[in-house]
């Protein structure tokens, strides 16, 4: 499938659940969201007939994310399901990581093929300031709990805040001893523009990966590790756009997502389907498809008939855009 660009658009994320388990400060505020009613939420029945739909258009790509996709019951069998449709190369997930130790095993003998786990800070006080109900062991647990289980590549999602005042070097040194791939995504303005409940996006609050690279390579060298490289030997393959380096001799390594410093719009591969059955052609933009009212009509049709509509409606880039009408939560990480 091609866009009005010239893209292929062969990747899917799909948001199980507005749900989560966490309250991370730069997501959603304390009491969280407005959340959806049973009955507006995707059933499994229906995210796989789209995902069936999309794969004979040219999706080969799914990822599962949230909220956090785990709290939502019988997971392992919507992999399953999903694994056997002609035409769907990998599935991926993304979680905070707090299941994983229960769920790892099964997850991956389902289909599963690798694990995106979010975490912002390895200090325990700051991380239940961030998360505001969490422990960090318990993430550390879900990592361990990954890599137990085979999942290859197992990445770890940290979001940069300037005023959070991350030890960026201790993220990147999770890379040295395990195969482990430390990926910094800059701050990006989704959800409100502006507040003081802690879901307010604010310029002075992004580090551009340039000047996080310098940070880092700058307290690597004082600490004896060197600088970081391009990455060659222990490169993780996958469907995204970020930059990866590594340390000498590490077994992981470092990459760095730049969504405002550094456009990738152009790269751009895909589509996301929100827990509530609507097609988002852009992270940044508030223009959604209903392919939930197209499914319901029981003719196919209609789902590729959304689904082109959607892809047709691909911006060039973002724009710039600060701020959108759904936070990010509810659109689906």
């Amino acid at each position: 499938m091609k866009d009005t660009h010239g893209r292929t658009i062969d990747y899917l994320r799909i948001s199980l659940t507005d749900r989560c388990n966490f309250r991370c400060i730069y997501c959603m505020p304390e009491e969280g969201v407005d959340q959806l009613s049973h009955k507006d939420i995707l059933r499994f029945g229906e995210i796989v007939e789209i995902a069936r739909v999309a794969a004979q258009m040219g999706i080969k790509r799914l990822r599962l994310t949230g909220g956090e996709p785990l709290v939502r019951k019988g997971v392992e069998h919507l992999v399953r399901e999903l694994k056997d449709i002609p035409g769907i190369e990998s599935i991926a997930m993304t979680t905070n990581g707090v299941l994983l130790p229960r769920m790892a095993e099964s997850l991956r003998r389902a289909g599963l093929s690798r694990v995106n786990i979010s975490l912002d800070t390895l200090d325990p006080d700051q991380f239940k300031r961030i998360t505001r109900r969490g422990e960090l062991e318990q993430t550390l647990d879900g990592i361990d709990a990954a890599l137990e289980a085979g999942f290859d590549p197992v990445k770890i999602n940290a979001v940069t805040v300037r005023s959070l005042d991350q030890d960026y070097l201790a993220f990147a040194k999770l890379s040295l001893d395990r195969p482990l791939h430390v990926r910094f995504i800059e701050y990006m303005p989704v959800g409100e523009s502006s507040g003081t409940d802690g879901c307010g996006w604010g310029k002075q609050d992004v580090v551009p990966s340039e000047e996080l690279r310098a940070i880092i390579d700058e307290r690597a060298v004082e600490e004896g590790l060197g600088r970081l490289r391009p990455a060659a030997k222990h490169r993780p393959s996958g469907w995204g756009p970020a930059s990866y380096y590594e340390f000498e001799g590490a077994q992981g390594t470092v990459g760095f997502i730049s969504p405002l410093s550094r456009h990738f719009c152009s790269e751009c591969n895909r589509l996301r389907l929100s827990a509530d059955g609507r097609l988002r052609p852009c992270l940044f933009s508030d223009e959604e498809y209903d392919v939930k009212t197209a499914l319901a009509t029981g003719r196919e049709e209609d789902v590729r008939r959304v689904i082109a509509q959607a892809i047709g409606a691909k911006p060039d880039e973002h724009h710039d855009k600060i701020g959108t009408e759904r936070g990010m939560s509810q659109i689906g990480g």
